[in-house]
């Protein structure tokens, strides 16, 4: 035995005496993955919580040289980019990884539905997932206007705007979210205290649940393994097989995220200005754009209400529906009722991406 390995004993000795480690090996080998044609859904997660972690490494370093105030916001920012070394390569890929793990977390609801591993007992897991994909809009929306640039002050007040519209509680929303009756330098001290503070201590509370339940339920199978023999079932170990597979796809990402920031860095534009009208084009990030779009094409007025009024009531009666899913699709012997929840899928997923193309380039 070489020093190097006698050494690497000694310190897993030391650790283990005191933090059990041969039961966390033990719990990992005896962790098993189900392997099957879809099986690449079960990185979607994982790729997810990478970028999130990239996120909070990138942020952190943000924020030694960013100063939340209107007046100062976009010259700090500046600074990051001209001054700063790598300063430009750290805010495009804190910028990349925050859209990407939007993306991200959106594919990992799909292949979740899709799969029905909401159905017992995972609808726990589900419902903290959904707060997670909530939350990370939350981060994009919030992070977006802390340039304090033309771009992201108007497309801040349109989504703002938005929430507004929301009935019986979008006026108090709207003086919560911008501290005021307009966007203002108060709006961008909210916005990067919610960025920074509140949105990070959420997410962690719901990020830990979410692992610790799924640890505990392990990963679903697919429906279609219900009528198979045990004998016809196939598993990957989760460590280190399942695990090494998880960390190269995040060195794939990593490499991804560089070479979007290096090719297709993020401009800063010009700062922005209260008094000035708004250019023409502007538009809500783009997770958000079919909802945009929509609220757009629907009437003035729909059944004696206010057009953009009925959009979001529609919107937030959607979303409470497919965040309850679990509970109305949860008998596996109710074919029609699991046929019908994939066709309403389909279609959903086929709408988001039509809306969501539309807003782009429509003006």
């Amino acid at each position: 035995m070489t020093n190097e390995s006698k050494t690497g004993s000694r310190i897993y000795r030391y650790f283990n005496k005191r933090l059990h480690l041969d039961s966390l090996r033990e719990f990992a080998s005896r962790k098993k993955v189900p392997s099957h044609k879809h099986s690449a859904v079960y990185y979607t997660g994982g790729i997810t919580l990478f970028l999130f972690i990239i996120q909070v490494c990138s942020g952190i370093l943000l924020l030694m040289y960013y100063k939340g105030s209107a007046e100062t916001a976009f010259e700090s920012v500046r600074y990051i980019m001209s001054e700063v070394q790598f300063g430009w390569l750290i805010r495009d890929i804190h910028s990349w990884s925050a859209n990407l793990m939007i993306l991200f977390a959106f594919l990992h609801m799909f292949s979740v539905y899709f799969t029905k591993a909401y159905r017992f007992p995972r609808e726990l897991t589900w419902l903290s997932g959904m707060m997670l994909l909530v939350l990370s809009m939350g981060f994009g929306f919030s992070g977006y206007l802390l340039p304090w640039n033309e771009l992201a002050f108007f497309a801040t007040k349109v989504g703002t705007d938005m929430a507004g519209a929301v009935p019986l509680i979008g006026e108090p929303l709207l003086k919560l979210l911008r501290g005021s009756e307009d966007v203002t330098g108060a709006t961008l001290s909210r916005f990067f205290g919610i960025h920074v503070a509140i949105l990070p201590g959420l997410f962690m509370i719901f990020l830990s649940f979410h692992l610790i339940l799924i640890q505990r339920q392990g990963i679903s199978e697919p429906v279609s393994w219900e009528k198979l023999p045990p004998e016809k079932k196939k598993y990957t170990p989760f460590f280190p097989n399942f695990i090494m597979k998880d960390i190269s796809l995040w060195l794939v990402i990593l490499a991804g995220v560089a070479a979007l920031s290096v090719f297709f860095p993020w401009e800063l534009g010009t700062k922005a200005d209260p008094f000035a009208p708004a250019p023409q084009g502007i538009k809500p990030e783009w997770y958000f754009l079919f909802m945009y779009q929509t609220l757009k094409f629907i009437p003035a007025h729909v059944i004696g209400i206010e057009g953009e009024v009925f959009g979001i009531m529609a919107f937030a009666i959607g979303a409470i529906l497919w965040t309850f899913v679990p509970f109305f699709d949860n008998d596996k012997r109710k074919e029609r009722v699991s046929r019908f929840f994939n066709y309403a899928g389909i279609i959903i997923v086929v709408y988001v991406v039509i809306l969501t193309v539309l807003g782009h380039y429509l003006e």
